[in-house]
């Protein structure tokens, strides 16, 4: 699931030399209110529609802007965690992709970045979502898997997130293989793991649109 994989290549980029309306024009055709700006191969950031809208001059230049996000992009080679990691990083809903040599290969959206994230086998196989309260230095997903291995079920996914109520502890969400959790979290509070929410999926098959909402649900956490 390497970024190049999933290049948008229906998003035009920019050049220094372009007038703004043509911006708008091409934002207005794709339904997009952001766009890439590109001069001789290189990534020089991102124009949104909001940025050309405060100045009210038709007539300028994309280069008479301050272009927003110059560092908003990832190798070609990154893992598509990566480019929801740096549209995160930036609050922008499209990202660059460069090569090594920094040129510019084209642009990832948001949208098509959550779709690949929802197609892995951790989001389409049927389960659960642990979160886990830690310290960071308490934190062993070999201790964590082994206790929930105890109950024939597997962990098929793992990340970590900074508890925004305690700077001192992670939230670690952990997608399981089982749907029915409570036994699970039973024994990983008899351990001594502080669950503090799960949720459980229905073993019928989801609607498109309740799918959608508990991938939200869960890259929200």
């Amino acid at each position: 699931m390497q970024a190049y994989e999933f290049i948008n290549n229906m998003i035009p980029p920019l050049k220094l030399t372009d007038k703004v309306k043509m911006a708008l024009s091409w934002m207005e055709e794709i339904r997009t209110d952001v766009l890439p700006v590109v001069q001789e191969g290189a990534f020089k950031g991102l124009v949104t529609g909001e940025m050309i809208y405060n100045l009210n001059q038709d007539d300028i230049l994309i280069s008479d802007l301050d272009l927003e996000s110059e560092a908003c992009f990832v190798s070609k080679e990154k893992h598509i965690y990566d480019v929801l990691r740096v549209a995160s990083e930036y609050h922008t809903n499209m990202v660059a992709v460069v090569d090594e040599a920094h040129i510019y290969h084209g642009v990832i959206t948001l949208e098509d970045a959550i779709a690949a994230f929802a197609d892995t086998l951790a989001i389409q196989a049927q389960g659960g979502v642990l979160v886990l309260s830690m310290f960071m230095t308490d934190y062993s997903l070999f201790e964590i898997a082994r206790v929930i291995e105890s109950e024939n079920a597997k962990v098929l996914s793992s990340f970590l997130i900074s508890d925004p109520l305690d700077d001192s502890k992670i939230k670690v969400v952990l997608k399981v293989d089982k749907t029915e959790l409570r036994h699970i979290k039973a024994t990983l509070e008899r351990f001594g793991f502080k669950v503090i929410d799960h949720y459980q999926e229905e073993m019928e098959e989801s609607k498109e649109q309740d799918r959608l909402d508990n991938l939200m649900r869960f890259l929200n956490l």
